[in-house]
């Protein structure tokens, strides 16, 4: 039964339909998501971040010249890599080495293997088979979406979007935004998210480089903060 969802679904991604994109960055989707900040509640506590127009220029930075960046480059390897299991294998050590602490580490490791072993169960393909162990997650899911045929411009937009509203639903519960601002910083953000993905459409592994020192700097920060919601 299993191998026959499969094969029906290869078929109609490659048709255009890309609901399974957002079956897989849903918040639903068990990869444990919520528990992530990626260092913005340090940003919160120190004042960096107080309300949704510094929230948008954090997350924005991100998306051009972080992390955001960074995981798009990674996952379009990962997408192009999906039938190579040992360039697979060599962009994952990379994308774990490049964690720049120890939490931004654990987010994507454990973000990543947590997703590999949910699509093993219900959307299995052969590119997760080579990812065994510690995983990242931008890895993880372009291998995925090539694998099963999904666009790779489709997956990098889905892939930022999820990332951006992951980091506004933890602004929301840290408390120096609403809900009403944090649907104004996510549609400011669609201009980045826009950017970001077709840079990372033609993008190779020389393109990977990062301007955000101050949020790499507070993901470490963050390992000693006295009182806190998220593991990063």
């Amino acid at each position: 039964m299993t191998i026959s969802m499969t094969t029906n679904m290869t078929t109609n991604m490659a048709d255009g339909a890309h609901l399974p994109l957002a079956i897989w960055l849903s918040p639903s989707f068990p990869v444990g998501a919520f528990a992530y900040s990626h260092g913005l509640e340090w940003a919160v506590e120190c004042g960096d971040v107080h309300d949704a127009a510094s929230l948008s220029a954090w997350i924005n930075d991100l998306l051009l010249l972080g992390s955001g960046r960074n995981d798009s480059v990674l996952m379009a390897a990962s997408h192009r890599a999906a039938h190579d299991a040992k360039t697979l294998t060599d962009i994952n050590e990379l994308a774990l080495a490049l964690a720049p602490s120890r939490e931004r580490h654990l987010e994507t490791a454990q973000q990543g293997t947590a997703f590999v072993a949910a699509m093993r169960t219900s959307w299995p393909c052969a590119a997760l088979d080579a990812l065994d162990g510690a995983t990242a997650y931008p890895v993880a899911l372009g291998a995925a979406a090539g694998a099963h045929g999904l666009s790779l411009a489709a997956s990098l937009e889905h892939f930022l979007l999820a990332f951006t509203a992951n980091l506004v639903s933890a602004a929301v519960r840290l408390g120096p935004i609403g809900q009403t601002d944090g649907q104004r910083v996510t549609a400011a953000s669609l201009p980045a998210i826009g950017e970001t993905a077709r840079f990372a459409l033609s993008s190779t592994l020389d393109d990977l480089g990062s301007a955000t020192l101050r949020a790499d700097l507070f993901s470490m920060q963050h390992e000693t903060q006295y009182s806190r919601l998220f593991r990063s």
